[in-house]
């Protein structure tokens, strides 16, 4: 009898010691694996088109340098950068560096840019009429209703010749340095997001290339007038001061300005945003 409970003993040893031994290389092999795929969480906050559509290109890329590239898409451009300031966000990706410029002054923030990715001609489109000089008098314009972007259409405006501003405005301009006006043109000041819609509402409206693009506009083929190539309103990659060197923030303009992004660019947009790099 002694001698069976020895034996039993022993192999419910043995069985303790086999399970411990499995459950020790279980845990093994979870750490390793857990280990070896955790990746760094990238926050980047994006208006849809194109800039989402762009950084889902480069999620791949940044997953095989460790990092989990997560975007968050915005339909204005104040909560991307209030996110931004407030830590929610690691960087955004919607804006350019003037308008980045006079919201921080008017927010006491310090966001800066990290780098420059591409640029939208802004255009003028219409509804109603198929060429500039159908343009009746009186007509109603609308425009972005920030100041950057603003003074930016009422810039495009005046290369159209519909209206000349004070000299040396530049982006600063606003409807009250109009000095001339042959149309007597009515400008309306509407949020960016909502000019595609105020289309069927006024005779033309001046729309950043990004929500044209999602309202389906061609700038290329549907704009009145367009930008010349050469506007200097880069789209980039902002971020909070002190953030730029960044590993993960550097690993993603990396990417970013790659020639598969370029040729993505390229291939989609057919010129109506171009690279930046």
């Amino acid at each position: 009898m002694k001698k069976l409970l020895f034996i039993i003993s022993a192999l419910v040893m043995m069985l303790f010691a086999f399970t411990g031994c499995g459950a020790n290389k279980d845990q093994a092999a979870d750490n390793s694996s857990s280990g070896s795929t955790e990746k760094t969480v990238l926050k980047i906050g994006a208006t849809p088109v194109p800039h989402a559509e762009i950084l889902e290109q480069v999620k791949d890329d940044l997953a095989k340098e460790g990092i989990d590239l997560q975007i968050q898409e915005f339909n204005d451009y104040v909560q991307p950068n209030m996110a931004l300031n407030d830590k929610e966000l690691d960087a955004n990706f919607f804006q350019h560096t003037p308008y980045l410029e006079n919201f921080d002054a008017e927010h006491n923030m310090t966001l800066v840019s990290a780098a420059g990715i591409h640029i939208e001609p802004m255009g003028l489109y219409s509804h109603k009429i198929k060429k500039l000089d159908e343009l009746k008098n009186d007509a109603q314009i609308a425009i972005p209703n920030d100041p950057t972007n603003g003074g930016r259409a009422l810039l495009l405006l005046q290369q159209a010749n519909l209206i000349k501003l004070k000299d040396g405005v530049g982006v600063k301009a606003t409807v009250q340095d109009i000095v001339d006006n042959p149309k007597n043109i009515k400008i309306q000041e509407i949020e960016a997001a909502q000019l595609p819609r105020s289309l069927d509402d006024v005779d033309a409206a001046v729309i950043n290339t990004n929500f044209a693009v999602q309202a389906s506009l061609t700038p290329t083929k549907d704009a009145l007038v367009i930008e010349d190539v050469s506007s200097p309103y880069a789209n980039i990659i902002a971020v909070r001061k002190g953030d730029e060197n960044r590993p993960e923030i550097k690993k993603l303009i990396t990417a970013l300005q790659s020639e598969k992004i370029k040729k993505f660019i390229e291939d989609k947009y057919k010129g109506a945003i171009i690279p930046a790099f």
